[in-house]
Protein backbone atom coordinates (compact mmCIF):
# COMPACT_ATOMS: atom_id res chain seq x y z
CA UNK A 1 0.00 0.00 0.00
CA UNK A 2 2.82 2.53 0.74
CA UNK A 3 4.20 2.59 -3.07
CA UNK A 4 0.70 3.40 -4.19
CA UNK A 5 0.04 5.54 -1.41
CA UNK A 6 3.19 7.72 -3.01
CA UNK A 7 2.01 7.31 -6.31
CA UNK A 8 -1.22 9.23 -5.75
CA UNK A 9 0.12 11.88 -3.55
CA UNK A 10 3.10 12.14 -6.22
CA UNK A 11 0.39 12.42 -8.94
CA UNK A 12 -1.74 14.69 -7.37
CA UNK A 13 1.14 16.86 -6.98
CA UNK A 14 2.05 16.94 -10.14
CA UNK A 15 -1.47 18.04 -11.49
CA UNK A 16 -1.60 21.11 -9.61
CA UNK A 17 -2.78 23.91 -12.01
CA UNK A 18 0.34 26.85 -12.33
CA UNK A 19 -0.78 30.32 -12.82
CA UNK A 20 0.39 33.65 -13.40
CA UNK A 21 -0.40 36.13 -10.96
CA UNK A 22 -1.16 39.95 -12.15
CA UNK A 23 2.74 40.77 -11.91
CA UNK A 24 3.79 37.94 -13.21
CA UNK A 25 4.64 35.90 -10.46
CA UNK A 26 4.05 31.96 -10.26
CA UNK A 27 1.11 30.72 -8.61
CA UNK A 28 -0.42 27.11 -7.91
CA UNK A 29 -4.34 27.38 -7.76
CA UNK A 30 -6.68 24.47 -6.74
CA UNK A 31 -9.49 25.75 -6.65
CA UNK A 32 -11.94 27.07 -8.81
CA UNK A 33 -13.54 30.13 -8.72
CA UNK A 34 -16.66 29.02 -7.84
CA UNK A 35 -15.40 27.13 -4.85
CA UNK A 36 -13.40 30.53 -3.75
CA UNK A 37 -17.04 32.22 -3.92
CA UNK A 38 -18.88 29.71 -1.77
CA UNK A 39 -15.75 29.65 0.70
CA UNK A 40 -16.01 33.44 0.84
CA UNK A 41 -19.44 33.94 1.11
CA UNK A 42 -19.72 30.99 3.77
CA UNK A 43 -16.94 33.22 5.61
CA UNK A 44 -18.13 36.64 5.43
CA UNK A 45 -21.85 34.71 6.74
CA UNK A 46 -19.89 33.50 9.87
CA UNK A 47 -18.21 36.47 10.45
CA UNK A 48 -21.42 38.59 10.85
CA UNK A 49 -23.06 36.10 13.04
CA UNK A 50 -19.76 36.18 14.95
CA UNK A 51 -18.71 39.93 15.67
CA UNK A 52 -20.64 42.77 16.69
CA UNK A 53 -21.73 45.32 13.25
CA UNK A 54 -21.57 48.68 13.57
CA UNK A 55 -24.85 50.99 13.86
CA UNK A 56 -23.60 54.22 13.37
CA UNK A 57 -25.29 55.15 9.78
CA UNK A 58 -23.03 58.17 9.04
CA UNK A 59 -19.94 55.63 9.33
CA UNK A 60 -21.60 53.16 7.39
CA UNK A 61 -22.19 55.32 4.49
CA UNK A 62 -18.88 56.80 4.58
CA UNK A 63 -16.77 53.17 4.39
CA UNK A 64 -19.57 52.25 1.65
CA UNK A 65 -18.85 55.35 -0.52
CA UNK A 66 -14.87 54.65 -0.47
CA UNK A 67 -15.62 50.95 -1.25
CA UNK A 68 -18.25 51.21 -4.11
CA UNK A 69 -15.85 53.91 -5.77
CA UNK A 70 -12.93 51.14 -5.76
CA UNK A 71 -14.87 48.70 -6.69
CA UNK A 72 -16.74 50.85 -9.77
CA UNK A 73 -13.39 51.10 -11.09
CA UNK A 74 -12.06 47.03 -11.05
CA UNK A 75 -11.90 45.05 -14.60
CA UNK A 76 -14.10 42.72 -16.05
CA UNK A 77 -17.46 41.04 -14.70
CA UNK A 78 -17.95 42.10 -11.01
CA UNK A 79 -20.79 41.56 -8.09
CA UNK A 80 -21.92 43.41 -6.15
CA UNK A 81 -19.49 44.34 -3.64
CA UNK A 82 -21.47 43.79 0.20
CA UNK A 83 -19.90 45.81 2.46
CA UNK A 84 -20.01 45.50 6.08
CA UNK A 85 -18.51 47.54 9.17
CA UNK A 86 -17.33 45.82 12.16
CA UNK A 87 -17.68 47.35 15.62
CA UNK A 88 -14.05 46.49 16.47
CA UNK A 89 -11.03 48.27 18.10
CA UNK A 90 -9.08 45.84 15.23
CA UNK A 91 -7.05 48.43 13.08
CA UNK A 92 -7.74 46.36 9.95
CA UNK A 93 -10.00 45.24 7.16
CA UNK A 94 -10.37 41.97 4.31
CA UNK A 95 -11.72 41.38 1.10
CA UNK A 96 -13.40 38.27 0.40
CA UNK A 97 -14.16 36.02 -3.14
CA UNK A 98 -17.42 37.02 -3.90
CA UNK A 99 -17.65 40.33 -3.16
CA UNK A 100 -16.99 40.64 0.62
CA UNK A 101 -15.51 43.73 2.05
CA UNK A 102 -14.88 44.19 6.32
CA UNK A 103 -14.19 47.18 7.78
CA UNK A 104 -13.35 47.27 11.75
CA UNK A 105 -13.88 50.65 13.49
CA UNK A 106 -10.67 50.71 14.86
CA UNK A 107 -9.12 51.07 11.43
CA UNK A 108 -10.97 54.52 11.53
CA UNK A 109 -8.75 56.38 14.23
CA UNK A 110 -5.80 55.42 12.18
CA UNK A 111 -6.99 56.00 8.06
CA UNK A 112 -7.60 60.10 8.50
CA UNK A 113 -9.22 60.60 5.20
CA UNK A 114 -11.23 59.06 2.66
CA UNK A 115 -7.74 58.69 0.60
CA UNK A 116 -6.34 56.66 3.18
CA UNK A 117 -9.04 54.35 4.05
CA UNK A 118 -9.17 54.24 0.55
CA UNK A 119 -5.77 52.85 0.32
CA UNK A 120 -6.62 49.70 2.50
CA UNK A 121 -9.49 49.09 0.83
CA UNK A 122 -7.71 48.76 -2.29
CA UNK A 123 -5.09 46.66 -0.87
CA UNK A 124 -7.90 44.15 0.34
CA UNK A 125 -9.61 44.11 -3.01
CA UNK A 126 -6.28 43.69 -4.71
CA UNK A 127 -5.66 40.78 -3.01
CA UNK A 128 -8.65 39.16 -4.10
CA UNK A 129 -8.50 40.05 -7.52
CA UNK A 130 -4.73 38.87 -7.64
CA UNK A 131 -6.15 35.16 -6.28
CA UNK A 132 -4.57 35.41 -3.78
CA UNK A 133 -6.61 33.64 -1.08
CA UNK A 134 -6.94 30.43 -3.72
CA UNK A 135 -3.42 30.81 -3.44
CA UNK A 136 -3.26 30.33 0.50
CA UNK A 137 -5.68 27.78 0.73
CA UNK A 138 -3.82 26.07 -2.52
CA UNK A 139 -0.60 26.02 -0.42
CA UNK A 140 -2.29 24.93 2.97
CA UNK A 141 -3.69 21.62 1.01
CA UNK A 142 -0.35 20.90 -0.98
CA UNK A 143 1.37 21.38 2.41
CA UNK A 144 -1.53 18.98 4.09
CA UNK A 145 -0.02 16.68 1.33
CA UNK A 146 3.49 17.32 1.69
CA UNK A 147 3.03 16.10 5.64
CA UNK A 148 1.84 13.29 4.18
CA UNK A 149 4.27 12.69 1.86
CA UNK A 150 6.72 12.82 4.58
CA UNK A 151 4.98 10.53 7.07
CA UNK A 152 4.64 7.97 4.17
CA UNK A 153 8.95 8.54 3.54
CA UNK A 154 9.67 8.22 7.18
CA UNK A 155 7.40 5.59 8.09
CA UNK A 156 8.97 3.52 4.85
CA UNK A 157 12.68 4.65 6.08
CA UNK A 158 12.00 3.24 9.26
CA UNK A 159 13.18 6.40 11.04
CA UNK A 160 13.26 6.44 14.83
CA UNK A 161 11.51 9.92 15.99
CA UNK A 162 8.92 10.36 13.45
CA UNK A 163 7.20 12.59 15.94
CA UNK A 164 10.35 14.89 16.08
CA UNK A 165 10.71 15.20 12.31
CA UNK A 166 7.00 15.66 11.63
CA UNK A 167 6.89 18.62 14.24
CA UNK A 168 9.96 20.06 12.37
CA UNK A 169 8.49 20.25 9.34
CA UNK A 170 4.94 21.75 10.75
CA UNK A 171 7.09 24.49 12.45
CA UNK A 172 8.42 24.78 8.33
CA UNK A 173 5.26 24.97 7.05
CA UNK A 174 4.19 27.79 9.70
CA UNK A 175 6.80 30.37 9.22
CA UNK A 176 7.75 30.26 5.75
CA UNK A 177 4.11 28.76 3.85
CA UNK A 178 0.82 28.83 5.42
CA UNK A 179 0.71 32.35 6.90
CA UNK A 180 -1.89 34.70 5.47
CA UNK A 181 -0.97 36.97 3.24
CA UNK A 182 2.95 36.51 2.86
CA UNK A 183 5.24 39.18 1.92
CA UNK A 184 5.41 38.72 -1.96
CA UNK A 185 1.54 38.73 -1.87
CA UNK A 186 1.32 41.89 0.66
CA UNK A 187 4.23 43.80 -1.79
CA UNK A 188 1.63 42.76 -5.00
CA UNK A 189 -1.36 44.03 -3.29
CA UNK A 190 0.39 46.94 -2.45
CA UNK A 191 1.73 47.68 -6.30
CA UNK A 192 -2.44 46.92 -7.09
CA UNK A 193 -4.16 48.36 -4.87
CA UNK A 194 -2.41 52.07 -5.29
CA UNK A 195 -3.21 51.68 -8.66
CA UNK A 196 -6.98 50.91 -7.94
CA UNK A 197 -7.15 53.87 -5.51
CA UNK A 198 -5.88 56.39 -8.03
CA UNK A 199 -8.38 55.20 -11.04
CA UNK A 200 -10.80 55.88 -8.10
CA UNK A 201 -9.75 59.62 -7.82
CA UNK A 202 -8.34 58.76 -4.43
CA UNK A 203 -4.96 60.67 -3.80
CA UNK A 204 -2.43 57.97 -4.40
CA UNK A 205 0.13 60.38 -2.05
CA UNK A 206 -2.05 59.93 1.21
CA UNK A 207 -1.00 55.88 0.93
CA UNK A 208 2.48 56.98 2.37
CA UNK A 209 0.71 59.16 5.07
CA UNK A 210 -1.31 55.77 5.69
CA UNK A 211 1.56 53.56 6.34
CA UNK A 212 3.72 56.36 8.13
CA UNK A 213 0.25 56.08 11.01
CA UNK A 214 0.44 52.94 10.80
CA UNK A 215 4.28 52.48 12.01
CA UNK A 216 2.93 54.73 14.81
CA UNK A 217 0.13 52.70 15.66
CA UNK A 218 1.89 49.77 15.34
CA UNK A 219 4.99 50.23 17.35
CA UNK A 220 7.85 48.19 17.39
CA UNK A 221 8.01 45.23 14.83
CA UNK A 222 9.55 42.30 14.49
CA UNK A 223 12.32 41.45 11.89
CA UNK A 224 10.74 41.24 8.60
CA UNK A 225 12.24 38.16 8.08
CA UNK A 226 9.46 35.99 10.17
CA UNK A 227 6.38 38.80 9.50
CA UNK A 228 4.16 37.88 6.67
CA UNK A 229 3.95 41.92 5.85
CA UNK A 230 7.00 44.19 5.11
CA UNK A 231 8.16 46.42 7.04
CA UNK A 232 7.06 49.99 7.25
CA UNK A 233 10.07 51.28 5.94
CA UNK A 234 9.93 49.07 2.85
CA UNK A 235 6.62 49.33 2.10
CA UNK A 236 6.72 52.84 2.32
CA UNK A 237 9.38 53.21 -0.43
CA UNK A 238 7.99 50.95 -2.15
CA UNK A 239 5.16 53.11 -2.63
CA UNK A 240 7.01 56.36 -2.92
CA UNK A 241 8.49 54.60 -6.39
CA UNK A 242 5.10 54.09 -7.43
CA UNK A 243 3.91 57.83 -7.29
CA UNK A 244 4.88 58.73 -10.79
CA UNK A 245 2.99 56.09 -12.51
CA UNK A 246 -0.56 56.42 -10.35
CA UNK A 247 -0.14 60.35 -9.77
CA UNK A 248 -1.20 60.88 -13.44
CA UNK A 249 -4.15 58.37 -13.32
CA UNK A 250 -5.31 60.05 -10.15
CA UNK A 251 -5.20 63.34 -12.34
CA UNK A 252 -7.02 62.11 -15.20
CA UNK A 253 -10.19 61.27 -13.30
CA UNK A 254 -10.75 64.60 -10.90
CA UNK A 255 -12.77 65.82 -13.52
CA UNK A 256 -15.19 62.51 -13.04
CA UNK A 257 -15.08 62.66 -9.40
CA UNK A 258 -18.24 64.18 -8.66
CA UNK A 259 -18.73 63.33 -5.01
CA UNK A 260 -16.63 63.52 -1.62
CA UNK A 261 -16.93 60.67 0.65
CA UNK A 262 -16.71 62.25 3.29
Amino acid sequence: MKPLMMLVILTLLAGCATHQSPTGRGQTLLFSAQEMDQMGAASFEEMKKQQPLSKNRQVNQYVACVAERITAVLPGQQPNWEVVVFESEQVNAFALPGGHIGVYTGLLKVANNQDQLATVIGHEVAHVLANHSNEQVSRAQMTGVGMQLANVALDAGGVSNKDLYMSALGLGAQVGFILPYGREQESEADIMGVELMARAGFDPSQSILLWQNMAKAGGSQGPELLSTHPSHDHRIADLQQMQAKVLPLYQNTQSSVKNSCE
